[in-house]
């Protein structure tokens, strides 16, 4: 439903009936509504967002981080703060009633350092994760890990408040951060989960610099809360006047309630030390009996020195205490707030208690005349342009509204410049935009929007311009419109543009006027653009075209044209002049048609016309005047216009002021009651009726509307006192808002009825069901919002017109029963339309369908206590509930028996509808006299009659000769039964052959001529960074292990590291401590194989910049390995992974192999998984089991397959923001299979946006929609619709392109869904796509058409598929083998030769002479270790998600790759796997090159150990600060002391290690004394 929405700007008084939607229309100029602005969407509501100088605006959201460019189109670079890939959070976070706070992981978001010197941007980030967290970043990249951080800095809770400022003090210049946050809630559940330690849970407000490593807070710099006192919420920070303020309010977080006034505290802006200096209670409580104690919104406007703050009142649970005055706009003095923040506290502890016993705290009282009340603003930012102050307020229905303070700041009535579609709530910070200050960024749910701040194009003339008093619009001369300065061509020419300093009085204006008895002069005045060529004007009669008068001046004097009085002239009534200078033009049309009838001199004069003082009459300017009066006449009446006062408006109207009431004494007195509705449209409402008593008795009833405080009033008339106790009003129209009411008797006291709410037009999102039957009945349910309004609701037939039905409406549905259209066509569409006043929306289509067909029923009792009614029915597309049902059963002499309805059971042909009668005695005997059952759906009445059964003594009379004819039947049906039999058993096996013939000749057609499309150029090969690779080949199965690791270490202070760690750190580089170490750990029973692998890679974190050394303990490792397995069988070494050095060989290969792995095999590896992923989409893919047609691995062999053929669809993309490049193409051809889900079809559709455009749609796949678009008709395509087959076991058949009967050619339309859906849909066992339940009734399910043409499956038949698969990824298959085990410029990466040379080294000292073990050693060090976790794990290395069924075919590659390595030949059967059986040809070529490979290795020339240090030095360099080596020492610390005995005996036992057991026993003398510290 599309409607145009509205604006309401200053209005001149109108009448009390409601303007026609026309003129609504043009007098409400429409502000804003997301068209054209930017919008950027977050998958989860916005927490935070904070823009930058230089590098773009931040927007936290869940546990994600966005870094966007400024015009929100595109996303820079992105932090995944809780789960790598993972925006969700862990916990759902509702949003509360308003005004309650709102829950967000994200606490703070400060950019600073920027343009400071030579330091880089940085962005100080805050989260409740790992206990209220605290990161420094730079700004330029967010992927770069964090430079510092520190715990317990925040709020840890979701709830909770933080408020931070960043500034520098100090002698050494350094950055502080000044924050205050809620750290403990009274929540129990939550205290035991995040709560700071018990010497912190008091803080309030914590200095901290944020240079030392782990943002220490220093002893004095913690202002902690008074004892006794509740929790704080904490709204802003700023800095002013060389001190730290921040607003904030007591607040209950169980009650939602606020326990005391809102109040601003003071601290000093200085380093290490804080110094509390005051505060101040804040009272914007103005105009509500309760006051307004919460603080939603604050904003410093440093340049006027005022602070604004949105303050609101309590609302109750439903927001059924909102009123016109719950929130208000409140502005204060900040040298105000300064001079009484008192150092008497009454909610922190301070040093100095100053108070006096009894004292209360003092409350600021705001600046009166900019105070602005309104019943329901979220969000404030003040600015100051052009010397006006700015205000920007966010209101709770999605409204931006912008209000200008005059002189002596005083409000105006604010001007709606934008207003939200879906009306969210607007996010409790605007943010300016810092380059450009025409912009603002609007934050509501999960999207921000950029807004420009002013509507300047709805000024249509200089006047209107210049006389709206907003600073940001001026007139431009060039475009001769109403812009901002920005927008106007050479605004740096002062004359091409005029703010609204200059006044209207500088607007070009042409004046026509009587300069004396013989002419009549025409010029023109104001202000004009620059001028280089001369001046032309001319007058010209509109009626005969003929010129009256033309002239010419030069650039510097402003052109005169005089037309002279002549007889001739008086005929002429409309003329035209144009002024022009260059290409700049000036026209005005003057017409003095109406001269004689005016009787004012103000009003003839303004029209052209020539006022003769003496007879004081309006003349035509052209004729005579006697005595010639004119120039006198004209001075007058410029005097007159000067000091004339706007006339007073009659009837209906806008007052400023309130007329002092009167009251009268003894006078009849006046009651109210109600008044109904209470919400109405922004259109109005042409009939609001009042209740009360004695109506009749007054003379003149008036009703006044009064809104946002700084807005006139509406003052209407009563329409009609229609009896004593009603009477009704025609309200006008308005924007959005809440308006107090109250009625006036005959001058009297105004007597409050209450608040009225103003609320925009309805909107529908959902009609269901969308199908109904012709004789109508069905309740019909439309789902969308804002439908209190509805006056009432109408069905749209193209024959039988409009239809009014009766509807019940709440604020988001309405019901109502689908009228019936029984003489129309059996298939109609009809269009469902709401009317408000008279105007009318369309709310989507109905489908009205022949009525559902009843075929019989039957009738079983179930046991004597219950009847079971099942009703037969021809398959539909009805949705039939319960409501829409009632049946009875007829039984005996006319009885009745009511039916209850349990449930619809969908087959093939036939669909059941059960219900049950219920606490019966006789059901058996009601079963033998039942006749019929009547069935009601909604209109429609039918009676179905049950198989009738015969009667007993017919049945025995019968019974014999059945007999005698079954016996002679049953012979001779046997003997043709038999020859049945035959005949069919011939056919089917005919038929298998026949399908045989076919799938083998298909199969070998394919093998031969199909060919893949391989792209050889696919965009950006995503990589992940290094840490990432190097986290999920360490922990592969650990992914809780990766995030604690993902923290830079850059600019660490060395003073700042932690001492035990130090000590830690160099006693593990001693490499006789640490094998024993090792060797001690893996001889201890409960040191599991999990152990071993962790503690391996907590070492290559720890030593990642000690490769050298790391490289050596390797080397020792592996030669005690040597000696351990020598002893047994030496080609079982280094097989599996149970060792410590084992899983450490493959960390060090992962390090060393890494930029190999990138430069020379990732693209190869990367085309792979995509031609594999492209051939298995080419078929069909069954989306329960993932099976597909095209497969490597006979697991995942989709044998089951039906026929398919492919569908070509053009496909239409709807337009949304994110894609509105001129060069992106929204019509596609697409390709898709008939047996596609209408899931598969949109991934399909979505790649191939991607393929067509190289960026991908701008929606995620689950918020768009498919819609089928049939002429003017559209059905939305489903997986799961009322029309899925449902089949005999209740499990649903998914719907494909094929079952909607889709063609060639057919136009698909993408759309945005209203609400979003999982992502990831799991089907249960409940449904099935290709892939059938084995039961011969499911065995032809595709409906009549094809009966009979059921196929013969057999799995064998369709193993040349993997053979078809095969040979389509074989060339790109090669390609990455040889690129595994090629030798780039002859040389092989460094890790290999030396780690190859290591083992050849080995085998030779140990004598061994067999030529086999070398090749297994070098094979499961190498290919086995690394490069086969490599191949079946593609996540590692790309940003991608690996599918289980690319993960069978992956295993199969691993297997071919690994049997090329094998020295065994494989002897393989017919009986034999086909995943061996696949490559088996190929792996004796592979054998070959393999051994080539390692032969060319050995005989390159050795590396020299210096060669190899320098290798490995420049890879620790490399990787420094990748990882917090700290945590890793940490962990292997655990490690150390859970064995702490058995260590310290073994080293005991152990010659030259005296020293360092001595060390060990001062680390743990160390630990023990900082296990208290927080980061432990």
């Amino acid at each position: 439903m599309e409607v145009s929405r509205r604006k309401a700007p200053p209005r001149p008084p109108r009448p009390a009936a409601p303007l026609p939607l026309l003129a609504y229309l043009l007098a409400l100029a429409a502000p804003s509504r997301g068209a054209d602005e930017p919008v950027w969407r977050s998958e989860q509501a916005i927490g935070a967002i904070a823009a930058s100088r230089e590098d773009g605006v931040f927007v936290a959201s869940g546990s994600c981080l966005d870094q966007l460019d400024y015009s929100l189109e595109h996303r820079l670079s992105r932090l995944y703060r809780d789960q790598a890939g993972n925006c969700t959070e862990p916990v759902s976070l509702a949003p509360p009633a308003r005004p309650r706070p709102g829950s967000s992981f994200s606490k703070l978001l400060l950019p600073y350092s920027e343009g400071a010197g030579d330091l880089q941007g940085l962005l100080l980030t805050g989260w409740t994760f790992d206990r209220g967290a605290c990161e420094v970043r730079l700004l330029g990249n967010l992927s770069h890990g964090s430079l510092r951080n520190g715990t317990e800095v925040v709020s840890c809770h979701p709830q909770g408040s933080t408020a931070g400022v960043v500034y520098r003090a100090g002698d050494q210049n350094r950055w502080y951060l000044a924050v205050a946050a809620t750290y403990v809630l009274p929540e129990p559940e939550t205290a035991s989960r995040c709560n700071p330690a018990a010497s912190d849970r008091d803080t309030a407000i914590a200095l901290k610099d944020t240079e030392g490593r782990s943002l220490a807070t220093e002893e004095l710099g913690r202002l902690k809360l008074r004892g006794g006192a509740g929790s704080l919420h904490f709204v802003d920070a700023f800095l002013w006047n060389g001190s730290v303020y921040f607003p904030y309010y007591p607040y209950n977080y169980t009650s939602g309630a606020a326990t005391g006034w809102p109040s601003m505290v003071r601290i000093a802006q200085s380093a290490k030390v804080l110094q509390f200096q005051g505060q101040a209670a804040l009272d914007c409580g103005h105009g509500h009996p309760d006051g307004r104690r919460l603080l939603l919104s604050s904003s410093l406007v440093e340049a006027l020195g005022v602070w604004a703050g949105v303050f609101s009142a309590a609302t109750g649970e439903g927001q059924e205490r909102r009123s016109p005055a719950t929130t208000a706009l409140c502005l204060f003095r900040m040298s105000e707030i300064q001079e009484r923040a008192k150092s008497c506290s009454w909610d922190f502890q301070t040093a100095e208690q100053n108070c006096k016993e009894g004292e209360q705290p003092e409350r600021v009282q705001p600046i009166a005349s900019s105070t602005l009340i309104h019943s329901d603003l979220t969000s404030v930012y003040g600015t100051v342009v052009m010397n006006r102050t700015v205000l920007f307020l966010g209101t709770g229905d999605g409204q931006l509204l912008k209000v200008v303070l005059g002189e002596n700041l005083t409000s105006n009535c604010p001007e709606v410049i934008y207003e939200i579609k879906e009306e969210t709530p607007v996010f409790y910070k605007l943010v300016p935009h810092p380059k450009e200050n025409i912009y603002i960024y609007l934050t509501a749910g999960k999207e921000v929007r950029r807004i420009r701040v002013a509507n300047c194009s709805k000024h249509p003339s200089c006047t209107e311009c210049l006389t709206a008093a907003d600073p940001h619009c001026g007139w431009c001369h060039s475009l001769q419109r109403c812009t901002f300065k920005e927008d106007c061509v050479h605004p740096e020419n002062h004359e091409n543009w005029l703010d609204i300093s200059s006044g209207a009085k500088k607007c070009p204006q042409i004046n026509l006027f009587r300069s004396s008895k013989d002419k009549t002069t025409v010029t023109v005045v104001g202000s004009f653009p620059p001028r280089r060529a001369e001046w032309e004007c001319a007058v010209k009669s509109s009626d005969t075209g003929r010129q009256l008068c033309r002239s010419k001046s030069p650039p510097s004097k402003p052109c005169t044209c005089s037309i002279p009085t002549r007889v001739t002239y008086k005929d002429v009534l409309v003329v035209n002049v144009t002024f022009s200078v260059g290409s700049w033009h000036l026209s005005k049309r003057f017409n003095f048609t109406n001269c004689s009838s005016l009787r004012e001199c103000p009003v003839c004069i303004g029209t052209g016309c020539a006022w003769c003082k003496s007879e004081r009459k309006c003349i035509h300017p052209f004729t005579a005047c006697d005595p010639s009066d004119y120039k006198r006449s004209q001075e007058h009446c410029q005097v007159a216009v000067e000091k004339r006062t706007p006339l007073e408006t009659a009837g209906g109207g806008r007052v400023t002021e309130n007329r002092s009431n009167r009251t009268h004494p003894g006078l009849q007195v006046f009651y109210i009651k109600s008044i109904e509705p209470r919400k109405i449209s922004t259109l109005g409402k042409s009939n609001v009726i009042v209740t009360g008593a004695n109506f009749t008795q007054a003379s003149k009833i008036t009703m006044i509307l009064k809104g946002t405080s700084t807005c006139e009033k509406d003052v209407i008339q009563v329409s009609h006192v229609l009896n004593d106790t009603h009477m009704k009003f025609s309200l006008p129209s308005s924007r959005k808002e809440m308006k107090d009411v109250c009625i006036q008797f005959d001058g009297g006291n105004c007597t409050s009825v209450g608040p009225l709410s103003y609320i925009a037009l309805p909107h529908c999102s959902l009609i269901y069901p969308a199908t109904t039957w012709i004789s109508g009945g069905q309740n019909i349910t439309i789902v969308g919002r804002n439908f209190d309004v509805i006056d009432n609701l109408i069905i749209s037939h193209e024959l039988k017109g409009n239809i009014n039905v009766s509807e019940y409406c709440v604020t988001n549905s309405c019901r109502f029963l689908a009228p019936s259209l029984k003489s129309s066509k059996a298939r109609t569409n009809v269009t469902v339309k709401l009317r408000v006043q008279d105007t009318f929306l369309d709310c989507g289509s109905l489908q009205y369908l022949e009525d559902p067909r009843f075929t019989g029923c039957r009738v079983e009792p179930e046991g004597d206590t219950e009847l079971e009614v099942k009703i037969q029915k021809e398959n539909d597309e009805f949705n039939i509930s319960k409501t829409d049902i009632e049946i009875t059963l007829f039984h005996g002499e006319n009885e009745q028996l009511n039916c209850s309805f349990e449930n619809i059971t969908r087959n093939q042909d036939l669909t059941i509808i059960l219900c049950k009668i219920k606490g019966i005695s006789n059901a058996n005997s009601i079963d033998t006299s039942s006749k019929k059952v009547r069935v009601k759906l909604g209109n429609l009445e039918l009676y179905v009659e049950q198989e009738t059964v015969p009667t007993t003594w017919y049945f025995l009379i019968v019974l014999p000769v059945l007999l005698v004819i079954v016996i002679f039947a049953a012979v001779g049906v046997t003997r043709h039964k038999s020859k049945e039999l035959s005949r069919k058993q011939s056919q089917q096996l005919e038929l298998l052959e026949s399908e045989l013939r076919k799938e083998i000749r298909d199969g070998f057609a394919e093998l031969q001529m199909d060919k893949l499309d391989v792209v050889d150029s696919f965009g950006t090969v995503p990589f992940l960074d290094y840490k990432h690779f190097a986290l999920r080949t360490f922990f592969p199965e650990s992914g809780g292990f990766t995030h604690i690791f993902t923290e830079d270490m850059h600019n660490r202070d060395a003073t700042d590291k932690n001492e035990s760690l130090t000590a830690l750190d160099a006693l593990i580089c001693n490499k006789s401590f640490l094998v024993t170490v090792i060797h001690t750990l893996e001889k201890q029973k409960n040191f599991s194989v999990k152990d071993r692998c962790l503690f391996a890679s907590f070492l290559t974190i720890a030593l990642q910049t000690k490769l050298v050394y790391l490289t050596s303990i390797l080397e020792v490792l592996t030669r005690d390995l040597m000696e351990q397995s020598s002893n047994m069988q030496p080609k079982l070494m280094l097989r599996r992974t149970e060792s410590v050095v084992e899983k450490l060989l493959t960390n060090w290969m992962s390090v060393c192999l890494s930029g190999f792995l990138r430069e020379t095999v990732g693209e190869p590896f990367y085309l792979l998984v995509t031609t594999l992923n492209q051939k298995i989409n080419k078929g069909p893919v069954d989306v329960i089991t993932c099976k597909a047609l095209y497969t490597l691995n006979e697991d995942w062999l989709l044998w089951q397959v039906p026929e398919f053929s492919t569908v070509a669809l053009n496909v239409v993309f709807e337009k949304i923001p994110e894609n509105e490049s001129a060069d992106v193409c929204r019509n596609i051809s697409v390709n898709v299979l008939d047996c596609d889900t209408i899931g598969q079809a949109k991934e399909k559709i979505f790649q191939a946006f991607l393929s067509k455009n190289g960026s991908p749609y701008g929606l995620q796949l689950n918020e768009i929609g498919l819609e089928l678009q049939v002429g003017t008709r559209q059905k939305e395509l489903l997986d799961i619709d009322s029309s899925s087959v449902i089949l005999e076991d209740g499990i649903t058949k998914l719907n494909t392109i094929g079952h909607y009967e889709i063609s060639n050619g057919s136009t698909i339309k993408v759309f945005k869904k209203i609400a979003n859906f999982p992502s990831d849909v799991e089907y249960s066992e409940d449904h099935c796509h290709l892939i059938l339940p084995d039961s011969e009734a499911f065995q032809d399910v595709q409906g009549k058409r094809h009966r009979g043409k059921h196929k013969f499956k057999v799995k064998e038949m369709y193993l040349t598929k993997l053979l078809s698969t095969k040979v389509a990824i074989h060339s790109v298959l090669e390609k990455l083998f040889r690129s595994i085990w090629s030798l780039p410029n002859s040389r092989a990466p460094f890790a290999i030769k030396y780690f190859f040379d290591f083992l050849d080294a080995q085998a030779e000292n140990k004598k061994i002479t067999d030529p086999d073990v070398v090749h297994i050693w070098k094979t499961n060090s190498l290919p086995l270790r690394f490069w086969v976790n490599i191949l079946k794990n593609p996540q590692f290395v790309f940003d991608i998600k690996k599918t289980p069924h690319i993960d069978g075919c992956l295993s199969v590659i691993a297997q071919a790759f690994m049997d090329a390595f094998s020295l065994t030949e494989q002897q393989l059967g017919k009986e034999a796997p086909t995943n061996k059986l696949l490559y088996a040809k190929d792996i004796p070529t592979y054998k070959e090159e393999v051994k080539s490979y390692y032969k060319a290795i050995r005989d390159l020339p050795p590396l020299s150990s210096s060669e190899m240090e320098e290798f490995l030095t420049q890879e620790s360099k490399k990787h420094e600060n990748e990882f917090n080596e700290e945590v890793a020492l940490t962990e292997i610390y655990k490690y150390i002391v859970k064995y702490f005995d058995e260590i310290l005996n073994k080293l005991e036992r152990e010659r030259g290690l005296e020293e360092a057991q001595k060390q060990l026993l001062h680390v743990k003398v160390l630990f023990d004394e900082k296990k208290k510290c927080k980061w432990m």
